[in-house]
């Protein structure tokens, strides 16, 4: 075990002694004090991972030490101990800021035990604090790659409005990115450490979707057997992110309509209102002005849910966001899958460059993934991405209708084929491209300046 720090805190030297002898034989590092001054002082000079401290003490007894001690700002866990404490005591001690109360006197498995419980939370607490950490660093702005304008505006929109708790709809193509700008809003927000929910409106049945959303009170309904929280409730304090709610049924968008503005949810069965507080984002890849011209979505919900809204550009029209891309994707995959792949050819760049991306910054990061398996070396070469992205050859056709029969002729279409696709393969370093055709240096020199190659 680790050796932990504790300091205790009590005017009766028989509870120091004794404490401490049970707690260094448990593997804790023990320090005392014999009064609440000895100990603020003691415990602001080093940190403690957990402070035993006695209520009734002279100088300065256990709820000052209390006070003192988390106006002081240190983080160390406090366990209280009294022979003359109540309930009300406990209570208030937890007020301010001790984690647990423990009666005298008390048996050792029972302050060992108290020990193991405190020492879980606390390694929760930095699990969760790691956790948050590594939320705000993976959808921080340095996370996000976008040099381009589109996605540098949408860069500094986020900075401007994440500590707001206005609504935000964010539009786009499927796979720009739409959940990961919803993550970035909350994640640099002061909601950082409190839940994002996130809900799929069209993966949920119709039938059980209000009560995904809300809640439900046991016996609502045949397979209500206990009550149940909504995705709402578990947002509480922090933000929801409505996926597709494009595909809300029209009877549903009316009571979202109205937990948005009067802040409150009602759980199914339920007459009793439930307030909360929450940040709402809204994503779809429909156009949601059409859907309230056709009666799909209603007016008054799409004008709530687009306070603020965020159209996120596809792919093909930020070209310059690509290689940046790969090259991100190269990064976070080459761990995951042990891959010595480093970057991409040249060859390859151009293709993934010129592609029209239909599935947007989700099918790119698929198809390097996919490459980085099939790549040989350190470089994913063109041959390694799929075939749709592979140069469209030419094709001699040997026998139409109007077509010059001549072998000599076939022959030289078919010569300036091969050292095109030699060229490209060994991204036009001349030399290795003769030893793959099987001819001399010169001959290869010769043969590109006759068929243009040049």
């Amino acid at each position: 075990m680790e050796e932990k720090r504790i300091l205790v805190i009590d005017d009766e030297k028989n509870m120091r002694h004794m404490l401490a002898v049970l707690l260094e034989k448990e593997g804790y590092q023990v320090d005392s004090a014999a009064n609440g001054k000895e100990g603020l002082d003691l415990s602001l000079e080093s940190f403690y991972d957990i402070i035993l401290c006695d209520l009734k003490m002279p100088v300065m007894d256990g709820m000052a030490y209390l006070q003192s001690f988390q106006d002081s700002g240190q983080e160390s866990t406090v366990i209280v101990m009294s022979a003359y404490g109540t309930l009300d005591t406990a209570i208030e001690a937890m007020k301010l800021g001790a984690y647990d109360y423990v009666s005298k006197p008390f048996k050792a498995d029972e302050i060992l035990l108290t020990l193991r419980k405190a020492e879980e939370r606390e390694r929760l607490r930095k699990e969760n604090r790691l956790l948050q950490q590594s939320m705000r660093e993976r959808y921080s702005f340095a996370q996000m790659i976008g040099p381009s304008p589109a996605m540098q505006e949408i860069f500094a929109t986020i900075e401007k409005v994440a500590d707001y708790k206005t609504s935000v709809l964010i539009t786009g193509e499927s796979g720009t990115g739409k959940e990961l700008i919803a993550r970035a809003i909350h994640y640099n927000s002061s909601r950082a450490d409190k839940p994002l929910v996130t809900v799929n409106c069209g993966a949920i049945p119709e039938t059980l979707l209000e009560s995904e959303l809300f809640g439900h009170k046991k016996g609502a309904f045949t397979d209500a057997i206990r009550d149940k929280k909504g995705l709402f409730q578990e947002a509480h304090g922090g933000s929801i992110l409505l996926d597709e709610i494009g595909e809300l049924p029209r009877q549903l968008q009316v009571k979202l309509l109205r937990a948005l503005q009067e802040e409150e949810i009602k759980r199914v069965g339920d007459n009793l209102s439930i307030k909360i507080d929450i940040r709402v984002m809204a994503a779809t890849t429909k156009d949601l002005a059409e859907e309230v011209k056709t009666g799909r979505f209603r007016d008054d919900l799409y004008y709530r849910i687009n306070v603020l809204h965020i159209g996120v550009p596809p792919l093909r029209e930020r070209q310059e966001d690509i290689l940046l891309l790969i090259q991100h994707f190269i990064d976070k995959t080459s761990k995951r899958l042990n891959s010595e792949v480093t970057g991409v050819s040249p060859a390859a760049g151009r293709a993934l460059q010129a592609y029209s991306w239909p599935g947007n910054v989700r099918e790119l990061e698929n198809i390097i993934e996919r490459a980085m398996v099939m790549a040989n070396g350190s470089t994913i070469g063109r041959e390694d991405l799929p075939s749709y992205l592979q140069p469209q050859e030419e094709t001699v056709e040997y026998f139409t209708d109007d077509e010059n029969l001549s072998i000599k002729e076939a022959s030289r279409k078919l010569e300036k084929i091969l050292i095109r696709r030699a060229l490209e393969k060994t991204e036009g370093n001349r030399t290795q491209a003769a030893k793959i055709l099987e001819i001399s240096h010169p001959a290869l020199l010769y043969k590109m300046k006759d068929y243009g190659l040049d």
